[in-house]
């Protein structure tokens, strides 16, 4: 098992974020702002949804790297880090799926 980490890649996006780097795409992506980000982010979604139907591992393997990259790359517009998701992830993990989901959706109403 590999040892590369969410939070290593989160800090490659950041340190390549400000590198000023014109051959760096992701300088290029969090120069263009959170709408070109989030519209990469949805595109490769589209695309891992797409690999998952087609019943293509190796296709849902690397459309997965690019959906995770384009969703850091959002939260680093955004000031999000990975340790905040994964906190949020935790504290869901204290209730069921199911009713943890319910609450969202009365809050939402």
């Amino acid at each position: 098992m590999t040892q590369f980490s969410l939070s290593q890649l989160e800090q490659i996006i950041a340190d390549r974020a400000i590198s000023g780097d014109t051959s760096s795409w992701t300088a290029k992506l969090v120069g263009d702002g959170i709408e070109k980000a989030a519209e990469k982010l949805g595109e490769e979604a589209v695309e891992t949804i797409i690999a998952a139907l087609a019943r293509d591992a190796d296709g849902v393997r690397a459309e997965a790297a690019d959906l995770l990259y384009h969703l850091l790359v959002v939260l680093h517009i955004k000031g999000v880090s990975v340790d905040e998701v994964m906190t949020e992830l935790e504290q869901r993990t204290s209730q069921s799926g199911i009713v943890e989901k319910a609450s969202r959706n009365i809050d939402n109403a």
